[in-house]
């Protein structure tokens, strides 16, 4: 069984899949963000008890996933967000998320279930500015899980 490092991983080294849609480098972001959940409660009233209210859960509340990266000219993940958005013609797909030790080997994983896109945001052109274009593409998703 391996020894846990003493050291938390480190959050810049990670790999990014989109379905078939990444190939040839299109999962290489800048940016990843958006691996959050949180449980709501719903308040209910007990009759004739009046120094408290229930409180129980409900299901959880995913953000949306945002990735930022250098815009690509003729990048099939955008052609498929503008398609999905353009045409209102979703295909979910499945995101996998790998942070990466210093070996290239995956210490976790995060798999997302039934991404689609629903935003695309191409950052603001300034010539005064030595800057790329970046462009960041937000999914909603049904929910994740950690797989390793």
């Amino acid at each position: 069984m391996p020894v846990p490092s003493p050291y938390p991983p480190v959050g810049f080294y990670f790999k990014v899949n989109i379905g078939t849609l990444t190939a040839n480098g299109e999962g290489n972001f800048q940016e990843v963000s958006g691996l959050n959940f949180k449980f709501g409660v719903k308040e209910v009233p007990e009759g004739g008890e009046n120094r408290f209210i229930h409180k129980f859960p409900v299901p959880a509340k995913y953000e949306n996933l945002i990735l930022k990266r250098g815009m690509l000219i003729g990048s099939p993940l955008i052609t498929w967000a503008q398609t999905s958005v353009g045409q209102f013609s979703f295909k979910p797909v499945t995101v996998v998320i790998n942070l990466m030790d210093e070996t290239s080997a995956p210490i976790a994983t995060w798999k997302l279930i039934n991404a689609i896109p629903v935003g695309l945001n191409v950052s603001a052109f300034k010539a005064q500015e030595n800057a790329i274009a970046v462009e960041t593409l937000e999914l909603s998703f049904d929910y994740f899980d950690k797989v390793k």
